[in-house]
Order: structure tokens, then C-alpha cells, then sequence
């Protein structure tokens, strides 16, 4: 054999080697993906919308994959810590994020630094629900409609509380927007979580709120909180009796939100794929939907390239409406 030949044999086998522990990754996440269990970090409190979707869904992909998901709640700071721990997580697909439209397009345009960023740091995996939304009150209030609260607004300008789940939360926004629409001056008290506020106003600490039908649907069934109108373009199949806050007060209110599934940046594609099309699968289980509609929560999915889509374009309009409405983080 000749010099550059005996050259060229010996740089096909440094490339094969090298090329070797590639490959050998690849094949393992193809062929032995999950190999043990997965993690899910939601940085929201338990017992919030995405909590709920997060655990009926990942269930159902548990029995599928044949491992078990960990869920951790970890609340706290606008949902900033737990989003933190996934994006510091080893990108190999057993720790993937839950999360919300709050953390991933809110939080961002509130604050000015975040030891994350949402476009750069993760990886979309799918959409998976997104969240009906109601305005609710404690039952010793005396409103009864959107069109009862706005004129007790106007007649005591920024003296009616409302509460939220933070600054920048998808209730502040929600409240933000109706009195923006509305034209009226209201008073935000801000609780630390969907599920501590759902609490206030069970506990007659603040009086009304926006809030998603997940996280109050129990409240309302025992009637520690009376639902007031839903946020829907229409009245919700499983509420029929129950107006739009568009009907009952404030023409062409809507709002909802979406829960998300994430995974860190780097995450091989293949393990992408195949969560993506296992959550996919599990949302078509007619079981799934079942559970998730009667939680106020309507079933989705998505491409990976679908939920980056709707990512970047909610990241630019709420920056617009937060800047509009003069919303501070703390």
C-alpha cells in the first residue's frame, strides 16, 4: 500500500471512530428511548391548569412509552426558577418543561433580564391544550354579570379588587384586558399562583378574578366561588347555561392560554420526534379528551415548528399589549 493511501485508510478509520459514540447515541435514542424515567418540571403551582393537563396527559404517554414521568411542581417567581432547572437540564430527553403561555410569551416582555431565554434555550416539543378561561367571584358578591362589575367600576373608579397569580400572569393580563376594553380603573392584588389565588377567592379575600376553568372547576361545583361568564367566542357544550363574558357585558372579550410541552435546547431531534408524536397519540386517546373537556381544557398538538410559530408571534403581541397597558414586573 502507498503512503497516501495508508494516509487515506487512516483517515476513514479516525472518522469511523469518531463518528462511532454519534452513532452509538443516535441508535440508543432511537431504538431505547426512554430507557428509564422522564422528568417534567412545571414551574406552576399544583392543582393550576397546566398541572391538570400535565398529569392527565403524561399518564396516558407514560402507559405508551412504558416509563413512568415524574412530575415536579416548582412554583415561584412567575414560574422563572422551575423554567430554569429545564433549561440548565442535560439535553437528553428525560427532563422536558410544562409550560405555560404566561412563561414562555408574558414573563419575557415584563422582564428585562431572565437567566433564560425562551427562544433560545429550549426546544419546542408540542402544543398541548390550551385553557378556557371564566371570570369568577366569590358568591357573597354581589355581581352577577361582566356588565354589573364594569359599572361598579365606573361608579368607584380603581377602588374594585381583583386578584391575580402575579405580576405579568395570564389573570393580570386577562383583568388588564377586560378594563382596558371596558374603559375602567380597577385594583390589582397580586397572590403568589393561580392555585394560592384560587384560595383567595374561595376565602373572600378578593372578589373577583379571571382565572382558568381548570383551576376553579371544583370551587364552582361545591359553590365556593360562582361562575360569572365564560371567555370563549361561544358558551362552552359542557356549560350551555353558563353566558360569555362577550354576551353578559364587554362585546367581543376572549381569552384563554395554552399549555406546552418543551424540552432543552440540544435535544436530539429523533427524541423530539418521538415525544412529539407521542403526545399526539395520547391527545387522540378519546379517554384524554374526555378527562381534559371536563376540566375546561381543550386538546390541541402540534408540530415542533407549529408551537416555535406561535411562540415568536404571542412573544411580539403581548409585548405590545404589556407595554400598552403599562404593566411593571416588580
Amino acid at each position: 500500500m502507498g503512503t497516501d493511501d495508508a494516509r487515506r485508510s487512516a483517515l476513514k478509520s479516525l472518522a469511523a471512530a469518531a463518528a462511532g459514540p454519534l452513532l452509538a447515541v443516535a441508535a440508543r435514542a432511537e431504538a431505547g428511548y426512554p430507557d428509564r424515567p422522564i422528568r417534567l418540571i412545571v414551574p406552576l403551582g399544583a392543582a393550576s391548569a397546566v398541572d391538570v393537563a400535565a398529569r392527565i396527559v403524561v399518564q396516558k404517554m407514560a402507559a405508551q412509552l412504558g416509563q413512568p414521568f415524574v412530575v415536579e411542581n416548582i412554583a415561584g417567581a412567575s414560574g422563572i426558577v422551575g423554567t430554569d432547572r429545564v433549561a440548565k437540564a442535560a439535553p437528553d430527553g428525560y427532563t422536558l418543561g410544562g409550560f405555560n403561555d404566561s412563561i414562555m410569551t408574558m414573563v419575557p416582555a415584563l422582564q428585562a433580564r431572565l437567566p433564560w431565554d425562551i427562544l433560545r434555550d429550549f426546544t419546542p416539543v408540542s402544543l398541548v391544550a390550551t385553557v378556557e378561561w371564566c371570570l369568577v367571584a366569590h358568591p357573597s358578591a354581589p355581581w352577577d354579570t361582566a356588565q354589573t362589575i364594569i359599572q361598579a367600576a365606573q361608579a368607584a373608579p380603581g377602588r374594585l379588587d381583583y386578584g391575580s397569580g402575579g405580576i405579568g400572569s395570564p389573570q393580570h393580563i386577562a383583568m388588564a384586558l377586560f378594563a382596558a376594553q371596558a374603559g375602567i380603573e380597577l385594583n390589582h392584588v397580586p397572590y403568589k399562583g393561580a392555585s394560592d389565588l384560587a384560595n383567595g377567592l374561595a376565602g373572600k379575600q378578593v372578589p373577583i378574578a379571571f382565572q382558568g376553568l381548570a383551576t376553579v372547576n371544583q370551587l364552582v361545583r361545591s359553590k365556593r366561588l360562582k361562575l360569572l361568564g365564560v371567555c370563549t367566542p361561544r358558551r362552552l357544550a359542557q356549560l350551555p347555561e353558563v353566558p360569555t363574558v362577550s354576551e353578559s357585558g364587554l362585546p367581543g372579550f376572549e381569552f384563554n392560554s395554552w399549555f406546552a410541552l418543551m424540552a432543552p435546547a440540544g435535544t436530539p431531534a429523533d427524541v423530539i420526534a418521538r415525544l412529539n408524536a407521542e403526545v399526539r397519540k395520547a391527545l387522540a386517546d378519546p379517554g384524554v379528551r374526555e378527562q381534559l373537556q371536563a376540566q375546561g381544557l381543550a386538546p390541541r398538538g402540534s408540530s415542533a415548528d407549529e408551537l416555535g410559530a406561535a411562540t415568536r408571534s404571542q412573544l411580539a403581541r403581548y409585548a405590545a399589549l404589556i407595554r400598552k397597558a403599562g404593566i411593571k414586573a416588580e
